[in-house]
């Protein structure tokens, strides 16, 4: 026999959309108190979390405690502040380990192929330089003589400027002074004279590609633009070339556009923040 209260349990309840709706919501406001904390630099008082997220200290509270549970956040007992407990730091690990820039801008150096009709490529850094790791090309190619496995130089092509801007390490700057010494004087007739090297580093930060002309390969004209981690640093870059005559490599141009939206886009599933100074 069904009892009173069971039966009033029952016609109070939600339908099972809107309890659906509920576990939602709750999981939303949840998940935006853990990555208001993290935002915060992994620790936070009470009060400074819930002006974060825009909810009152009380809500936060209730979510914080069932974090707690979880494992997900901690409570420091002496400054009462919140953090991120061991379970958040697995999970950023695990992230961390499935991050590789190379496999997650493969995508975009396709569309970068369709979108351009361009030849594109990925490089990273190697121990003799930009090393080429990837490479697209269109269905009628330009001609060139880079493949995968290529070096480039750090002065004269784009990729390697993207790389000399934003990579601040001895052996990077050892091996531009190294280009610079042995440039010819056409090569140096193209580099600023007074500093040279920094005039190029702070060109490519300023505009956020590099861009050049005729510099590496007569001819063939390129765009490039770093990728970045959650630290800052650039982990690959990506780049466009075509023959000069019919590529744009402006740096307001449509090329140097595309490459640095999907840059972009790849330092963002990196964990790199828009506005993040380079590491």
């Amino acid at each position: 026999m069904t009892s009173k209260n069971s039966e009033t349990a029952r016609i109070d309840d939600p339908p099972p959309a809107r309890q659906r709706r509920q576990r939602v919501q709750a999981a939303e406001t949840g998940m935006a108190v853990l990555k208001g904390l993290a935002r915060l630099g992994g620790r936070a008082s009470l009060t400074a979390l819930a002006a974060h997220v825009a909810e009152s200290p009380a809500k936060v509270h209730r979510y914080l405690a069932s974090l707690i549970e979880e494992g997900l956040v901690q409570q420091d007992a002496g400054s009462q502040q919140y953090y991120l407990g061991l379970q958040a730091l697995l999970l950023g690990v695990a992230a961390m380990r499935q991050a590789e820039p190379v496999r997650l801008a493969e995508p975009a150096l396709v569309r970068l192929r369709e979108t351009l009709e361009v030849t594109c490529f990925i490089a990273v850094m190697g121990n003799k330089g930009p090393t080429i790791v990837r490479f697209e090309e269109p269905g009628l190619p330009v001609t060139v003589n880079v493949r995968v496995g290529s070096v480039l130089p750090l002065l004269w092509s784009a990729t390697g400027r993207a790389f000399l801007a934003t990579l601040d390490e001895a052996a990077v700057s050892a091996q531009a002074r190294a280009e610079l010494d042995a440039a010819s004087a056409d090569q140096r007739a193209l580099l600023e004279r007074a500093d040279p090297i920094g005039a190029l580093r702070r060109e490519v930060r300023a505009a956020g590609c590099a861009c050049v002309r005729d510099t590496n390969l007569k001819g063939i004209s390129a765009v490039a633009a770093p990728i970045f981690d959650y630290t800052g640093r650039p982990r690959a870059v990506l780049t466009a070339l075509g023959a000069t005559g019919g590529f744009d490599a402006s740096v307001d141009g449509r090329a140097a556009a595309a490459v640095r939206a999907e840059a972009h886009a790849v330092s963002a599933m990196l964990g790199h923040e828009a506005g993040q100074a380079p590491g």
